[in-house]
């Protein structure tokens, strides 16, 4: 059942104003709730459209959450919290959030989170071709056969990787971007070349670019992310 309440003590615990300016603000005729200018006494829920002066407001505990955090090395990209280096209590973002995709434990970098369920498959889904940069570092010389056997293919996982931009950074790094996201995709592309990843860090998803340290986040407006989706 939707809980009620009295629309002077709902905005106030929204933070809003006091109740007292609340009731100021009705008796005033300054707010409309679902297009009907209320009276005094009033009880709303969260569902209801509460406008005032023209604005509708919100209650910051609805609003639509977009953040792209550094994720460090050994934080795991699930919501249980039965695992101890869950990502969602090492954030402890005050509203409740999940990860868009996933970094694997030993990798570490740029992973964003919401609470907007429909912005997911939108990023992920491999149809609409999101760029996502990594710099990896390996164990072996790299050379121009390695970088162009990455390039256009490797065979894992019953399937061929898409063809994708690698490029040498060093004799042991080098810079991939995929549009694909397979299980452990770069690890496993490099072993099946016989190299072992001992570095992987994500510094870019679509626009959105790795810029704040190490276990941190920056919060994105919904309108930047979204109008990369179209």
């Amino acid at each position: 059942m939707t809980k009620v309440t009295r629309l002077n003590k709902y905005l106030s615990e929204i933070g809003y104003c006091s109740r007292r300016a609340a009731d100021k603000l009705i008796d005033e005729g300054r707010i409309t709730v679902n297009g009907t200018l209320v009276e005094m006494g009033l009880k709303v829920s969260k569902e209801d459209l509460i406008v005032i002066d023209g604005e509708k407001v919100q209650d910051p505990q609805n609003e639509a959450v977009y953040i792209a955090f550094n994720k460090p090395i050994g934080v795991v990209c699930t919501t249980d919290t039965r695992e101890p280096d869950n990502i969602i209590d090492f954030i402890n973002y005050p509203q409740r959030i999940f990860p868009i995709g996933r970094l694997d434990k030993p990798s570490e970098g740029l992973i964003l989170l919401t609470n907007d369920g429909d912005v997911v498959n939108k990023i992920l889904r491999t149809e609409f071709n999101h760029e996502k940069e990594y710099i990896v570092t390996v164990n072996k010389i790299i050379n121009k056969d390695f970088i162009s056997r990455m390039s256009n293919g490797v065979p894992i996982l019953e399937t061929t990787t898409k063809k994708c931009e690698v490029e040498m950074i060093n004799k042991f790094s080098f810079r991939i971007i995929l549009t694909q996201g397979l299980n452990r995709q770069i690890r496993r592309m490099c072993e099946y070349l016989g190299y072992e990843v001992i570095r992987l860090k994500r510094v870019r998803i679509m626009d959105i670019c790795l810029n704040c340290p190490s276990g941190e986040y920056i919060n994105i407006k919904k309108e930047a992310l979204y109008n990369q989706l179209k």
